[in-house]
C-alpha cells in the first residue's frame, strides 16, 4: 500500500508536514474543526491546503521522507522550491 507525505499551507503561512495512506481523508481531518488528530492546525487557523505530496512505496520510506522534510534543510528545500511562488 502507497503513502503520502505531504506538506500543508494555511493562510498565515505556516505549514505542517505529515503522512497517510489516504491523502484526501487526511485534508478533510485536518480542516475538521472537531477532529483532534493533529494539534498543530487546530492550534492555526486554516483552511490548510495541501501546497505539495509525495508517494512512496512504505511506511518506513514515508517515515524517512518525513523525517527529512521536518529537518533544517527540508524546511529550506520547503520555502524555496513550494512557497517561493506563494
Amino acid at each position: 500500500m502507497p503513502l503520502f507525505v505531504y506538506v500543508l499551507l494555511n493562510p498565515e503561512g505556516k505549514t505542517y508536514v505529515g503522512q497517510t495512506a489516504d491523502l484526501k481523508r487526511r485534508l478533510v481531518q485536518h480542516n475538521d474543526p472537531d477532529c483532534r488528530l493533529t494539534l498543530h492546525t487546530k492550534r492555526h487557523a486554516g483552511p490548510w491546503r495541501l501546497l505539495h505530496s509525495e508517494e512512496l512505496p512504505t511506511r518506513s520510506a514515508a517515515v524517512c521522507r518525513e523525517r527529512e522534510l521536518k529537518s533544517g534543510k527540508g524546511r529550506e528545500w520547503i520555502r524555496r522550491a513550494l512557497l517561493h511562488g506563494c
